[in-house]
C-alpha cells in the first residue's frame, strides 16, 4: 500500500526543503525525497547548496579572508603579527561542522512542520486520474516504496557541468565539490570558467597562498554584470594577484605525473599556450538535474537543454505538477529557488502569489562583493531607456575607510522621467548586505529621490547607498 499526501516535494535543497515548509505551515499533509549522501556516507538534507555549494564556500571564503586580513592588512592597523600558517585540515573541518548544523536544522524543521522524509530516489510512474492523484517511487535505500500526492513539486536543482574530453576525478581536475575538500594549498591552481563558482574558488584558494590562473572563453569579464562593476572587478582582482585571461579556447587537458595538470589553449590573440597546475578546478557553469525523474511516464519532458518548461507560477503543463528552482527557466540562484518554493505552496493553498523575477539579487562573493538587482546601464540601453546614473565611491565614505574596507562604489540607474529605480550595482565589502536595501525599494517601485531623503546611520556603509541615488540628480552631498 503506498501512502497519500497532499503534496510530495522531490527533491530537499533550498528549493524542495523551504516548498516543503510552506506547504506544512499551509495545512497540507506533505512528504519530501531526497536521496543526498554526504562524505561520511549519511543521507542529508539540504542539497547541494548547503553541502557542496553555498553555505561551505562562504565558510571557506570567510576563513580565507580572515586569513588575508592578519597576513596583509594587519599592520595597517598598527597590528604587528609573526609566524602566521594555515592549518587548511581545520579550515575544512570547521566548514563541515558548518554543514552538518544546518543539514540537522533542516531535519528538525520536517519533524516541527510534521514533514516526511522519505529517503532515496524519487521518479514519477504513473497517474490516477480518476482521483487526480500521482505515484512517486522512491528506491535505492533498501526496498522501495510507493507514495502518492494531488500535488508534485519537483526540486531536484542542478549539477556541475564538465567539459568533454576532460574527466574530473575530484583529486586532481576537480568540480565545486572537488575544490571544497582539498586537503592542503597548492602551490599553481588553474580554474577553468570566470563565473561565480570559479572566481569564488579561486579566491579562497588564492588568498591562502596559491598562484592562480583564471582561464575565461568569453572575451568579456562579467558580462552578467553591469560594465562598470566588471571593470572595476577585473582591476582589483588582477592587483590581488589573480592572472585571468580571457577568450580562451580550451584544446585538451592532460594529467602527468610529473608535470601535473597540463591545460593546452589557445589564447585571445590565437597563440598556442601551455599551463601547468597542481590542481585544475572545471566551472563552466551548471545543468539541470532532470534525468531519472520519470517525466515521461506522466508525459511530461524535459527541454533540449534539461529544463522543465513552467508558467509564471512554475506550474507544468500537467495540473498538479510544478517544478522550481535550477530545473527551470531563470537564475540559478538559491533565494530565487526558495521564492518560487512558496509561490507554489501559496498557488496550491488557492492563494495569489507572484514573483517579480526583476527584483531577485544577484550576488557573487568574492572580495569585496558584488551585488546587483534589476537591470544594467547595458541592458538600459540596449532597450532604448532613458535613464540616468549616479554613482559614488566607498573611498569617500568615513566608516569604509576607518574598516579599510574602501574599494568600489554603488551605482544607482534611474528613469529620466519617473526617477523610478531601474537597476542598483555594487561593488564593496559587505554588498550583498546592502543590495537588500535597493531590493526593497525597486519592489515598492520607489524613486531615487525617496532613497535620498531616507535618513541613514552615520557613519555607516549604508550612506553611500544614498550618495549614489543622490548623485543620479547631481546632489551628492560629500562629493
Amino acid at each position: 500500500m503506498s501512502e497519500r499526501y497532499d503534496v510530495v516535494v522531490i527533491g530537499a535543497g533550498p528549493a524542495g526543503y523551504i516548498a516543503a515548509i510552506r506547504a506544512a505551515q499551509l495545512g497540507f499533509k506533505v512528504a519530501c525525497v531526497e536521496k543526498w549522501r554526504n562524505p561520511n556516507g549519511e543521507l542529508a538534507l539540504g542539497g547541494t547548496c548547503l553541502n557542496v555549494g553555498c553555505i561551505p564556500s562562504k565558510a571557506l571564503l570567510a576563513s580565507s579572508e580572515e586569513f588575508e586580513k592578519i597576513t596583509h592588512h594587519a599592520a595597517d592597523h598598527g597590528i604587528q603579527v609573526d609566524g602566521v600558517r594555515v592549518d587548511v585540515a581545520r579550515m575544512i573541518a570547521r566548514k563541515d561542522a558548518i554543514v552538518g548544523k544546518m543539514t540537522k536544522g533542516i531535519e528538525f524543521l520536517f519533524r516541527k512542520n510534521k514533514i516526511t522524509w522519505l529517503k532515496g530516489h524519487g521518479k514519477l510512474v504513473g497517474q490516477n486520474e480518476n482521483e487526480a492523484m500521482y505515484a512517486i517511487e522512491i528506491s535505492g535505500e533498501g526496498e522501495s516504496q510507493l507514495a502518492e500526492a494531488r500535488n508534485v513539486i519537483i526540486a531536484t536543482g542542478s549539477k556541475a557541468r564538465h567539459l568533454p574530453g576532460i574527466e574530473v576525478d575530484n583529486k586532481t581536475v576537480l568540480d565545486n565539490e572537488g575544490a571544497l575538500a582539498l586537503g592542503e594549498v597548492p602551490k599553481r591552481l588553474g580554474v577553468i570558467g570566470a563565473g561565480v563558482i570559479g572566481l569564488e574558488l579561486g579566491s579562497v584558494w588564492r588568498r591562502l597562498g596559491a598562484k592562480v590562473t583564471v582561464l575565461e572563453a568569453l572575451p568579456s569579464f562579467l558580462a552578467a554584470a553591469d560594465d562598470a562593476v566588471a571593470k572595476e572587478a577585473h582591476k582589483i582582482f588582477v592587483k590581488q594577484g589573480l592572472d585571468i585571461q580571457l577568450g580562451v579556447k580550451i584544446a585538451k587537458v592532460e594529467v602527468d605525473k610529473k608535470k601535473g595538470v597540463v591545460v593546452s589553449y589557445t589564447d585571445a590573440q590565437g597563440a598556442a599556450q601551455t599551463l601547468e597546475v597542481d590542481k585544475l578546478i572545471v566551472s563552466v557553469g551548471r545543468v539541470p538535474n532532470t534525468d531519472g525523474l520519470g517525466l515521461d511516464a506522466v508525459g511530461l519532458t524535459a527541454n533540449d537543454r534539461g529544463f522543465i518548461e513552467v508558467d509564471d507560477h512554475c506550474q507544468t503543463r500537467l495540473p498538479g505538477i510544478f517544478a522550481i528552482g535550477d530545473v527551470v527557466r531563470g537564475p540559478m540562484l538559491a533565494h530565487k529557488g526558495e521564492d518560487e518554493g512558496v509561490m507554489v505552496a501559496e498557488t496550491i493553498a488557492g492563494q495569489k502569489p507572484h514573483i517579480d523575477y526583476n527584483t531577485i539579487p544577484w550576488v557573487i562573493y568574492t572580495s569585496p562583493e558584488i551585488a546587483w538587482v534589476g537591470q544594467s546601464e547595458q541592458q538600459l540601453k540596449q532597450a532604448g531607456r532613458d535613464y540616468k546614473a549616479g554613482q559614488f565611491p566607498f573611498a569617500a565614505n568615513g566608516r569604509a575607510l576607518g574598516m579599510g574596507l574602501a574599494e568600489g562604489f554603488v551605482k544607482v540607474l534611474v528613469d529620466s522621467r519617473t526617477d523610478e529605480i531601474l537597476g542598483v550595482h555594487i561593488i564593496a565589502a559587505n554588498a550583498s548586505d546592502l543590495i537588500s536595501e535597493a531590493a526593497v525599494a525597486m519592489e515598492f517601485k520607489a524613486s531615487a529621490e525617496d532613497i535620498g531623503r531616507i535618513c541613514h546611520p552615520h557613519p555607516s556603509m549604508s550612506e553611500v547607498v544614498r550618495e549614489a541615488a543622490l548623485a543620479s540628480d547631481k546632489r551628492a552631498l560629500n562629493m
